[in-house]
């Protein structure tokens, strides 16, 4: 790698760590089209295995800070997750057999559904206090079971973590609040990317030196994250919305440019 794209890989790194921090997901989705565009990483394939392992390892640094805050549902996110591995394994076996210029087409289509759906307004009251317990499993596990198994498989197959889907999906099955809803997510997002990383992985398909300078990138942006997260709480929606509107955008480009 040139001195420039070490740059440009820490630089990324940065993005999808202070994503990844702020709104607990999303970060994921940004990373490919990084590695492609900003990186120059030529093959689809290698984008997304790299890009996983990176993300799975920011995921997991930024879950620290959100545990000791008290922010993290352990059962809920550890159901959630199971089902989700599952599929995510499955997601990956189809997208290695995709062709990379339709996949990152498929990839910048989900980005524009994704986009848009962060753009419609929750509706419902939060439950702060629920837990997943013997008493409350009948009406939870219905709905967390089949939504991580649906996370899953996009994950797998797109090579994402999966935050931007995970949170509304826990909030959608709970009704915990979202900054609890954050915090759960990451702990899925750390298991679903290490589980498409290791598929991809073990095809041959990962760069670790940039994984590392993605890594390395993306630990501190974690840490920026948080702190302007907790700064910018009180314009939290406006910050969801510009976020989803660059997610559109960005979209839009992956497509264009793929077809």
């Amino acid at each position: 790698m040139t001195t420039a794209q070490i740059l440009l890989a820490l630089l990324s790194g940065g993005i999808i760590g202070i994503v990844l921090g702020m709104v607990g997901g999303g970060g994921s989705i940004l990373a490919v089209p990084l590695l492609v565009y900003v990186v120059g990483v030529g093959s689809t394939h290698a984008a997304i295995a790299t890009a996983a392992v990176a993300v799975a390892a920011n995921a997991a640094t930024g879950l620290a800070g959100h545990a000791r805050a008290g922010r993290v549902k352990w059962p809920c996110a550890l159901v959630f997750a199971a089902s989700g591995v599952v599929a995510a394994a499955l997601g990956a076996e189809i997208g290695k057999a995709v062709d990379g210029r339709r996949l990152l087409a498929l990839f910048g289509l989900l980005m524009i559904g994704v986009g848009i759906a962060m753009l419609r307004r929750r509706k419902g009251v939060d439950d702060p206090d629920v837990r997943l317990t013997r008493q409350s499993a009948g009406r939870l596990l219905p709905r967390l079971i089949p939504m991580g198994a649906g996370v899953g498989l996009a994950a797998g197959f797109f090579g994402i973590g999966g935050g931007f889907l995970i949170v509304p999906a826990l909030i959608a099955a709970t009704a915990m609040p979202f900054a609890t809803a954050v915090g759960t997510s990451l702990v899925v997002v750390t298991a679903l990317g290490l589980t498409t990383a290791t598929s991809y992985a073990l095809s041959g398909y990962v760069d670790w030196p940039l994984t590392a300078l993605l890594i390395a990138g993306g630990a501190a942006g974690s840490v920026l994250g948080m702190r302007a997260g907790s700064a910018l709480a009180a314009h939290k929606k406006l910050l969801e919305q510009g976020f989803a509107m660059l997610v559109i955008g960005v979209g839009g480009y992956v497509v264009w440019t793929a077809l």
